[in-house]
């Protein structure tokens, strides 16, 4: 596994060397996942070849924001560092594999806002990744003061051509009334792979969304876990998916109420095309004291083509009774009466299934953080549709 020496870590002299080097060691320690995990059910895993790719810096660019909010890049081989930001990084000890190889290599990106800020603009993070055989590392950290309010939109996009490896990790925390509001988009060529981490926490009264798009990359899978430690804190997790050819995405989920009358909602709409994958299993998890909470998980996916395959495992961990909870999951084709209602008023066939679909995801479209771009989003599916179309 090529990843960095306990000595190349400390001869970057920046201080957070012994963060780096105890993530490494973890790293080095830990074992590489097997599908016979459950968390890694399901997945590709035993394809990945991690002596592939070598660690580089990833190239980040930051706009929009204006002047509430502090944001700070620190590359992972930048020669100093603010110490004071070693308090925001977990401890090693703990960390699977990729978590770790995450905090040995990171390129970190710190959005803060202080308390009482509304940040009225849009901070725009975007990775632009190049290079068959690199692998990329960058973990945005968004700190929300009390009763702050920000939106935060981070894209990853790569060629068609080049086999890379990107290992993100997003740490979002909302003090307490904060609001946070996170959209990821996945715009990376059929080449790549993503395996990353995400995890909110909610302090009391906050609200909080992780949005996701996810139309790129060969194999692409996040784990997401938001966590509601305040009374009273609400968070939503809603995705849109769409593969093809011979595309996998695959999301793991965690809803966990640790404080009373907290509230969390999922949505997540996947397709599938040709001979592509996906993959959903969720665990809403509600601790005994976390009385007077309700969660709520759904998922739903459109199978378009014969081998297309799609897997949906939603699963519930409840403490106490007085909650309210519910799940549900769906895997099928489109509904034969809707595309007969299209083509009985003489749309063509392929326009009439592009029509359900992109039907079917506009209720994720319309809850994005950041409406515009919807549009373009929208358009992307719609382009995917056409390539299934003439395949």
């Amino acid at each position: 596994m090529p990843v960095l020496t306990p000595d190349m870590v400390r001869s970057t002299g920046n201080s957070w060397s012994d963060v780096r080097s105890s993530a490494l060691a973890r790293a080095s320690a830990a074992p590489f996942p097997t599908t016979d995990l459950e968390h890694w059910r399901y997945s590709r895993i035993d394809e990945l070849d991690l002596a592939r790719f070598v660690p580089t810096d990833t190239p980040s660019t930051i706009t929009g924001g204006g002047s509430d909010a502090v944001v700070t890049h620190v590359p992972a081989s930048a020669a100093t560092a603010d110490a004071s930001l070693a308090r925001l990084f977990p401890a090693a000890d703990e960390l699977e594999l990729f978590a770790a190889l995450n905090l040995a290599h990171m390129d970190v990106i710190v959005v803060s806002v202080p308390a009482n800020k509304v940040v009225a603009e849009p901070i725009v993070v975007t990775h632009r990744l190049a290079g068959a055989g690199q692998a990329f590392f960058p973990r945005l950290i968004v700190e929300a003061g009390r009763n702050s309010e920000v939106t935060v939109v981070e894209r990853f996009v790569s060629a068609d051509d080049d086999v890379l490896l990107a290992v993100p990790a997003l740490d979002v925390r909302a003090d307490q009334a904060a609001r946070v509001r996170y959209l990821g988009i996945n715009e990376l060529g059929t080449s790549s792979w993503l395996i990353g981490e995400q995890l909110s926490t909610g302090q009391r009264d906050s609200d909080t969304l992780l949005a996701t798009v996810a139309l790129g990359g060969d194999y692409a899978r996040v784990s997401t876990a938001a966590r509601l430690t305040g009374q009273g804190g609400n968070t939503r997790q809603v995705a849109l998916y769409f593969a093809g050819g011979e595309q996998m995405h695959d999301f793991r989920t965690l809803q966990e109420h640790v404080s009373p009358r907290t509230t969390s909602d999922l949505l997540f709409k996947g397709a599938v095309q040709d001979t592509a994958k996906s993959v959903y299993t969720g665990l809403i998890k509600i601790h005994k004291d976390a009385k007077g909470s309700a969660a709520f998980q759904t998922n739903r996916n459109l199978t378009l083509s014969h081998g297309a395959w799609a897997e949906s495992v939603p699963n519930l961990d409840i403490e106490t009774n007085d909650v309210k909870c519910s799940h549900a999951s769906t895997v099928g084709p489109i509904d034969e009466d809707q595309l007969f209602y299209l083509e009985s008023r003489g749309v063509r066939p392929d326009v009439a299934q592009r029509l359900v679909v992109l039907g079917f995801f506009d209720e994720v479209l319309a809850q994005l953080p950041v409406g515009e771009l919807a549009t373009s989003l929208r358009a992307q599916v719609s382009r995917k549709l056409a390539i299934g179309d003439a395949s």
